[in-house]
């Protein structure tokens, strides 16, 4: 029996802690749509991204398997802000439209809460009408990129140049509906915190 879930878009940074609040609400209960996975999806071989991705910046972006090959493609937006644009155009349509049919599948499997995972939530402007509210997981600027250069052992230079390419944090969060501060490194703090917030998501 279907039942009428609450949609919640979280989105964050690199480095604020996104994936772990993500973790820990689907372990309080909700269901999880990962759009990175999605478009890992899509960008397989056969997936529905590969033609048209072919179409526009030729075979050269795929492995010999068929696939994209990501960090060929990554090198290729990276500093090319029109190629970067015509790559979204593609994805963002294919990946609303999956995580819409995934999100349907949980509130058939009896979900109360959807969680989609994304990213580029800022970047894109078709979301906000696919969701009942919006939670950043929100971090100060240098936590953000000591953990990335932590995590990812990338000098503080290619750290500052992704966070420079994704959407500021002010964007971020003027898309919110609540925040949550991850700027502390304990857990447990963290756990606390967001189990208060997803009793009010109904979990």
């Amino acid at each position: 029996m279907s039942t009428q879930a609450l949609r919640i878009a979280i989105t964050g940074g690199i480095g604020s802690g996104k994936s772990t609040v993500a973790r820990l609400m689907v372990n309080l209960g909700a269901a999880l749509i990962d759009a990175d996975a999605l478009s890992h999806e899509l960008t397989a071989r056969g997936g529905a991204a590969i033609v048209p991705i072919m179409e526009q910046f030729g075979a050269s972006v795929l492995t010999q398997d068929g696939a994209l090959d990501r960090s060929v493609m990554r090198t290729r937006v990276f500093g090319d802000p029109q190629a970067r644009r015509t790559l979204e155009l593609i994805m963002h349509p294919l990946v609303g439209q999956l995580a819409s049919e995934r999100g349907r599948d949980a509130e058939r499997a009896g979900f109360r809460c959807v969680l989609f995972d994304i990213p580029l939530l800022a970047e894109s402007s078709g979301w906000r009408q696919r969701v009942d509210r919006v939670l950043v997981v929100d971090c100060d600027h240098d936590t953000q990129i000591e953990r990335v250069m932590n995590r990812s052992q990338l000098t503080r230079t290619t750290v500052e140049a992704i966070i420079a390419a994704q959407a500021t944090r002010q964007q971020r969060l003027r898309c919110a509906d609540c925040v949550l501060n991850n700027t502390q490194d304990s857990l447990e703090t963290l756990a606390t915190e967001v189990k208060q917030l997803a009793s009010s998501f109904g979990l």
